[in-house]
Parts: structure tokens; C-alpha cells; sequence
């Protein structure tokens, strides 16, 4: 019989992605003996299965598309992108799935970590194998989300690609069906058509990216038809199956579609289901409600970071939660009993509610943060929308011919300050930050006037929209 070890720690951190990392990383810097436990690869879905292979992919793919939009360069690029190259680049900041770079990480700050599938067997306490590790002060479970699939019968047997099969293959399917109008589906039907697939994108809504303003799902359908693909909104899948590699979908209309893969983007579900949750009294694969400080609701001692928490599904939002989270956790395991959390304090999650950053490198670019128009009617906000065309700008001519965008800021009209901006045009991925600075920061618009943006650059757009609101 093996005897059982146990091993005390001021903190045992469930699952070692950014997220957890970062609380790690925050406790371990406030002197706080840390555990972390991972169950697969330490770097988590970001690293290896979404955010960075999946920009890898799409970088040689906007550069591709941007060098196309400059006389000079526009005859220099016109062949078919090198795919063996662009999955080798991918490979690359996948670390080739290897994550002994992030262990030495961890093992830098002083945490250590165990290896294993880590469960809850009570409060304060994590089982991993035979190995248990109690908590004095605090758990906190970041285990992420994974990729949800319909209920389609058969789908098992058609072997559909979910999110990370999209971003690790190591060949060019001839034909790809994307199933989902959301972030996913949309980067990964740019990335795969532009690499050499003929893709087919069926989405059930009305359109792409329905969290955005309207405006930005419209203009990246119209780009993805224009490069090629097929999207069909309105349109849902009634069945798959496969048979001698062919892919075959029939859509509710009727319609029969083959393709040699099947992407499903249609959700997330969080990672809850195997980590002992019912063993404190919670149910498994729940998402964790917490409080601003990231504690799980009705505890005082475990918390829920990141994606678990169903706040903000983002690692950037996920990686900010982990700040806070580790803050919090270190001032109370100092004593401190009146902790600064209340809006924008140091012990609160606030921009999860206000001021939520995200890029989508599709081409355009789509970015966007705060509230839409439509978000903030419904919170009660008086509020008016002020659209530019991008085009109008100096600094987007520049870069490139033919440029297509639209910039919109949702202002407050009782305090004249921002509460949300959008942007969809080639490049403005780099335009959010200033966005989210302005709406964080509760900018009123009178100051932005003296905030001058350079010529020519595309961030002239902010003069614009300034002066859309005072003419209109």
C-alpha cells in the first residue's frame, strides 16, 4: 500500500495556464508558500491551443493581406502563402508542445509544482495521486474552459476538430467546415482559407461575432466572401457523419456539404467537472461564482480565476483576474480585514464589468471594449453612439490602398465620458489600448481634446470622433 504524504502551503493553485501562473506568481512575491498543480501542459490552452498558435498563424496572414494593400509590394506577394512554413512558425511559439521553458518559469519564482490531476477532497485541501496539500489561507481553482460539441448523433465517429485540432494540424485540409459565428470560428476560417482550404462557415445567428457592435460581424463576413469563403448565416447543422474521409453536413435547409474536416466553435464549458467541487459542497462542472476579489461566493478561502468564472473569457482578462486575486489572497492572508475593493480598487475585478479589451485578427481587424451601444442602452446608461469611417483619416491611406473601417465610440451623455469604443479596420488591433485607457480612466471627452494624436497615423481617428460628437 502506498502511504498517503501531505505537504502544507499557504496557497495550492489548481491548474498552471496564465492564469494560474499569475496567481502564483502574485502570492509567491507576497512571501506566500504556492503549490501549483497541472494536469497537462504548464502554459495551459493559451500557450499551446489557442491564443499564441493561433496568432501565429494568422500573423503571416494579415501581413500577407497588408502588403497586398501597397503599390510596390503588391506584385511581390501575390503567390500562395508557404503553409509548411507558417505551421513550422506556429510550431515554434507552441514551444513544439514541449513546456519546459514555463516549468523553469515556475520553478524561477519559487513554486512548486506538482504534476498530476488535482482534486478538492475537502476544504483547503487538493489531492493530486498520493500527495496531499492542505491550504492555510487560500485554492484557488483556474482550470479554464474546454470546447463544447453539439449533441449531434454520430459526431464521435466523424472525429471533428474542436479549437485545439484547428490550431495544432499538421496539414492543409482541402476543404474545412467552420461551425460557430464567434472569435474561433471566425479567425480560424481566415487562417485555413488564406493557408489554401476552401472553407464554408455556417453560422446559426444572423451574423459574426455577436458580442461586437453589429457592424464589425458585417465587415469581416464581407471580407472573409470576398477571399473566397463560403459563409452562410442562419444556417444550422442537422447532422454529420463520415465516410471514407469525406465530411458530410446536411444544414436545416436541407443543403448537403462535404468537406475532408469539421471545425465545431459553438462554446465553452468550464473545466469543473473532475476537481472535486461536490466534496465542498459545490456542484461539478459548474461555473464558480465570485465576488470582485475573485472569491468564490459564499467561501473564505477558495477562489475562481479566470475562465472558470464566466466573467470574461479571455486570457488577458483571465491573466488581470490573477492580479487581483493574488493581491487579495496576500492581504488577507496578512490580516488585513477592510481590503480596497471597491470599484477600480486594488482588491477588485472591476474592468471585467466596464472595460473587457478583445482583438479579433481576422482580416479586418475587430476590436473593441466597454460596452456596445446596445449594452449600454440595456444598462440604463443615456447614451449616444458616434460613428467615423476609418477611411477619413490621413494615416489609413498610408496604410494601405482600399482601406475599409469604422470606428465607433459609445458616449455617456450625463457625464460625457466613454463606455465603450469599436474598431474594425486593418491594424486597429493596436488602436484598443488607448480605447481602454480612456474608458477605464473615465476620460471626460473635454480632456481628450488636449490628448493629440500624431499625423498621419490612424489614431487620428480619436480627433475624428471627437469631432463627429461636438458637430452632430
Amino acid at each position: 500500500m502506498t502511504e498517503t504524504e501531505t505537504i502544507a502551503y499557504d496557497v495550492v493553485v489548481l491548474g498552471a495556464g496564465p492564469v494560474g501562473e499569475n496567481v502564483a506568481d502574485r502570492t509567491r512575491a507576497a512571501g506566500l508558500t504556492t503549490a501549483v498543480v497541472e494536469s497537462e501542459l504548464v502554459g495551459g490552452e493559451c500557450s499551446y491551443w489557442a491564443c499564441m498558435p493561433s496568432k501565429a498563424l494568422l500573423r503571416p496572414v494579415i501581413a500577407q493581406a497588408d502588403a497586398r494593400r501597397l503599390p510596390g509590394l503588391r506584385q511581390a506577394v501575390q503567390g500562395p502563402l508557404d503553409a509548411a512554413a507558417v505551421l513550422a512558425h506556429r510550431d515554434y511559439y507552441t514551444s513544439n508542445w514541449k513546456d519546459d521553458g514555463q516549468v523553469g518559469w515556475l520553478e524561477g519564482i519559487g513554486a512548486d509544482l506538482y504534476r498530476g490531476q488535482g482534486r478538492l477532497t475537502g476544504p483547503r485541501t487538493v489531492t493530486v495521486g498520493d500527495t496531499v496539500l492542505t491550504a492555510r489561507h487560500a485554492v484557488a481553482v483556474c482550470t479554464g474552459t474546454r470546447a463544447v460539441l453539439p449533441d449531434l448523433p454520430g459526431l464521435a465517429e466523424v472525429r471533428p476538430w474542436t479549437s485545439r485540432e484547428a490550431t495544432s494540424a499538421r496539414s492543409v485540409p482541402g476543404r474545412l467546415i467552420v461551425v460557430g459565428g464567434g472569435v474561433v470560428a471566425t479567425e480560424m476560417a481566415t487562417a485555413w482559407q488564406a493557408l489554401g482550404s476552401r472553407v464554408t462557415l455556417l453560422v446559426r445567428g444572423k451574423g459574426l461575432l455577436n458580442r461586437m457592435e453589429p457592424f464589425a460581424g458585417e465587415m469581416v463576413a464581407e471580407a472573409l466572401t470576398a477571399a473566397g469563403a463560403d459563409v452562410r448565416t442562419g444556417t444550422s447543422v442537422e447532422s454529420v457523419t463520415r465516410s471514407d474521409g469525406t465530411v458530410v453536413v446536411v444544414t436545416g435547409t436541407g443543403d448537403r456539404i462535404e468537406a475532408d474536416e469539421i471545425l465545431f466553435a459553438t462554446g465553452r464549458a468550464p473545466r469543473t467537472d473532475d476537481i472535486g467541487l461536490d466534496t465542498v459542497g459545490l456542484e461539478p462542472g459548474s461555473w464558480l461564482p465570485v465576488d470582485d476579489t475573485l472569491r468564490v461566493t459564499g467561501s473564505d478561502w477558495l477562489y475562481a480565476v479566470g475562465d472558470v468564472n464566466h466573467r470574461a473569457l479571455l486570457t488577458h482578462q483571465g491573466k488581470y483576474q490573477a492580479r487581483v486575486a493574488g493581491a487579495a489572497i496576500a492581504a488577507r492572508a496578512s490580516g488585513e480585514t477592510d481590503l480596497d475593493s471597491g470599484p477600480w480598487g486594488a482588491h477588485a475585478a472591476t474592468a471585467d464589468h466596464a472595460a473587457v479589451p478583445q482583438v479579433v485578427f481576422a482580416d479586418p481587424e475587430a476590436a473593441a471594449v466597454g460596452l456596445s451601444l446596445a449594452e449600454a442602452e440595456q444598462a440604463g446608461h443615456r447614451v449616444r453612439a458616434v460613428d467615423v469611417d476609418l477611411s477619413s483619416v490621413a494615416g489609413a491611406g498610408l496604410y494601405g490602398e482600399g482601406y475599409k473601417g469604422r470606428a465607433r465610440m459609445v458616449v455617456d451623455l450625463e457625464d460625457e465620458i466613454l463606455r465603450g469604443v469599436t474598431f474594425v479596420g486593418p491594424g486597429v488591433g493596436e488602436l484598443i489600448h488607448s480605447a481602454t485607457v480612456a474608458v477605464v480612466g473615465q476620460v471626460p471627452l473635454a480632456r481628450l481634446w488636449h490628448a493629440v494624436p500624431s499625423y498621419p497615423t490612424i489614431s487620428e481617428v480619436w480627433l475624428r470622433l471627437l469631432e463627429a460628437f461636438r458637430d452632430g
